[in-house]
């Protein structure tokens, strides 16, 4: 929690009082004045697109011969050599998550949700030969990441006791009151003993201390300690300076074996129990992974980097014996599995594609579920044409498990692997054609900028915003300028201390290139994004009028009162080398409050009320100055929201009002 709060919290509160007054009118303003009456095209559109099914998770057996997936939290179990399913489900019908194996293949863990206004689960296992689930324990509190210990007698769970809320700084936050920052949450190693089955005991063993915070984990081969990635204090705001430990599974007893430089994610102790293998890099966001593949002893010492200047970026890592790692990555847009040696060398690359593989329909950046071996793969793949399948076996020979979306077809244009040069720098991006495009005839374009920026826009099935425009006859570009993975950590970190420079510079060039080579209309290009997006669509329109319209999602417009309001402060000093209080300077050169005069587009900010990593405060500043120079613009906040909407009803309107901005100010441009 920012410490500042401490002092001036009455101030806050006051201002928030007086804020929240503004916005109620504000948002029914916004309601009346923008939503047509009845039935607009924009709204048809966005309601024919197609349903696709998401895939929640999959996890693939150790031995490689059975798969578990759920699909609105229904849990399924597949039996890979004769495809014989049967569904798992427990008393109550709960939603079920969090698919864990035991290393001999037998049982399956998983938790159940109880529905409630806080998060509380149960703990189920299942033999995978069909028999009745066993509930194993209740977990009053946030609980994920199961792990059977090797010998399968406990399972390892991260538990947050008496968590008000989904842990995460995606998450609504909840609000301040009463002493900031006296109450934090720790998430800490539990296990649940599987011998007795006595839910009148307490079978919750914490292990942890009750001061540190446990992001990640993996069990040593052993079963007598684990590795983890954790920090001290508040768990959404320090898993940018995490360190990792080697844990004892009894005592809790934790032993510092690796400071990084930057940060790390996906921690694996190798099957002999001498080294762990993880990624290292620039991230600006947790669970948004990239960086290159480490390696350091389990006892502790020097990192080995085995990817210095791999022009990709490994978002996951994975054990095959005890000298190789297999690795999942980004590859210049595209998924890609490759293989190193623990002692280094050249990289193989075993399998690129355009699309998307992950555990998951929703999966950030490319991921795969592993036998024990290495040897067999499940995956959920997908593109922007495709929508999502579970897939496994050999790497690049998969078969197809499910068929959840037979008939389910794209209702929008084609989408292309393109690229541009800027100067001497190769960018990368997505254009999707808009529906039934003719070369004869000039279309508006939408640039669709990904938040992070340490992300990337890749070839995934988009019925929302994307599939939308380019159903309303529009292009869409998602483009990868610096700071986004996908070509090498070198690229990653290009927009280090540069923020809004080269890789605003990017993203201009790449509009100006796909000008010369597709009939877009110039006086109908709009720019959009959510996060870092949201701040380069801020930013842009700070440095140029090409712009018909602007819609900033969940924006950063003030890097000085961002550096005092939001929860994940830490994220900043990698970007920029120092606070924001100790070189202002290198915040100001991009910082869209300073520039703000030059804007003349009009634009639409979309924020959640309750958004922890780029405050509400943020977009109100923006549209505080915008309507004193009096650009047309427009505020929504959505309340109970945060970084991340999760209602289906204000994602929709999200994706409702940024189109129909594009359509009044495109309309308004020809």
């Amino acid at each position: 929690m920012n410490p500042i709060a401490r002092f001036y919290a009455p101030r806050r509160a006051a201002l928030c009082v007086w804020i929240a007054l503004l916005l109620a009118a504000v948002v029914a303003q916004g309601q009346e004045a923008s939503m047509p009456q009845g039935a607009s095209r924009v709204a048809a559109v966005l309601d024919s697109m197609p349903h696709a099914k998401k895939i929640d998770q999959v996890a693939l057996s150790p031995n490689g011969m059975q798969v578990a997936y759920a699909v609105d939290g229904e849990l399924t179990i597949v039996a890979l050599n004769s495809g014989a399913s049967h569904p798992v489900s427990v008393e109550g019908k709960l939603p079920l998550r969090d698919l864990a194996w035991s290393a001999d293949s037998r049982q399956l863990a998983f938790l159940a949700d109880i529905p409630g206004d806080v998060p509380s689960a149960q703990l189920w296992t299942v033999s995978a030969d069909g028999g009745a689930p066993v509930k194993r324990a209740q977990l009053k509190g946030y609980a994920q990441t199961l792990r059977f210990s090797p010998d399968g007698s406990k399972v390892a769970v991260l538990f947050i006791e008496g968590m008000p809320r989904v842990a995460g700084p995606l998450q609504p936050m909840t609000p301040l009151s009463g002493v900031a920052g006296e109450k934090i949450y720790e998430q800490r190693l539990a296990i649940v003993d599987l011998r007795t089955n006595d839910l009148s005991a307490n079978k919750l063993t914490e292990i942890t201390p009750a001061d540190i915070y446990i992001y990640e984990y993996d069990w040593a081969p052993d079963g007598k300690s684990w590795v983890a990635i954790a920090a001290r204090g508040n768990g959404d705001a320090n898993w940018w300076v995490a360190r990792m430990y080697r844990v004892s599974a009894l005592s809790g007893e934790m032993r510092e074996i690796y400071k990084p430089k930057l940060q790390m994610t996906d921690p694996h102790v190798s099957p002999d129990g001498k080294n762990v293998a993880f990624l290292e890099g620039l991230m600006s966001d947790e669970g948004i992974t990239g960086g290159d593949v480490q390696v350091v002893p389990f006892a502790g010492g020097a990192a080995r980097n085995l990817t210095p200047g791999i022009k990709a970026s490994p978002s996951a890592v994975t054990w095959a014996g005890d000298e190789h790692i297999l690795l999942v990555q980004d590859v210049d847009g595209n998924s890609g599995f490759s293989s190193v040696g623990v002692k280094g060398g050249d990289v193989e690359t075993l399998w690129t594609g355009e699309e998307v593989v992950g555990t998951a329909s929703d999966v950030w950046e490319p991921a795969a579920s592993f036998s024990h071996d290495g040897t067999t793969v499940a995956l959920v793949r997908q593109s922007a044409g495709t929508p999502a399948e579970l897939w496994a076996g050999q790497i690049g020979k998969w078969r197809q498990v499910t068929r959840l979306n037979d008939g389910v077809k794209a209702a929008w244009g084609e989408t292309r692997n393109v690229n541009w040069m800027n100067g001497k720098t190769r960018v990368q991006g997505w254009l999707t054609l808009p529906k039934d495009f003719t070369p004869d005839k000039k279309y508006p374009l939408v640039v669709s900028v990904h938040g992070g920026p340490a992300h990337a826009c890749m070839s995934r099935w988009d019925e929302g915003l994307a599939g939308a425009a380019s159903a309303l006859g529009y292009f869409v570009l998602c483009p990868n300028p610096r700071g986004s993975y996908g070509q090498g950590e070198a690229f990653t970190q290009g927009n280090v201390k540069d923020f809004g420079g080269g890789d605003y510079r990017d993203i201009i060039a790449g509009v100006d290139a796909l000008a010369k080579q597709f009939p877009i209309d110039t006086n109908r290009v709009g720019i959009r994004g959510h996060s870092y997006g949201g701040y380069m669509t801020m930013w842009a329109e700070t440095q140029t009028t090409r712009f018909a319209a602007a819609v900033a999602g969940a924006g950063l417009s003030d890097w000085l009162s961002y550096y005092g309001l939001n929860d994940i402060d830490e994220w900043m000093i990698p970007f920029f080398g120092a606070s924001v209080y100790d070189d202002p300077a290198v915040y100001a050169k991009s910082d869209p409050m300073h520039f703000v005069k030059a804007v003349k587009t009009p634009t639409l900010i979309l924020v959640g009320e309750r958004d922890g990593e780029v405050p509400m405060e943020q977009s109100v500043e923006w549209w505080h100055a915008l309507k004193a120079m009096n650009v047309p613009s427009e505020l929504v906040v959505y309340p109970g929201e945060g970084h991340l909407f999760l209602k289906a009803a204000d994602a929709r309107d999200y994706n409702l009002r940024t189109l129909e901005w594009f359509e009044e100010w495109f309309g308004k441009a020809k």
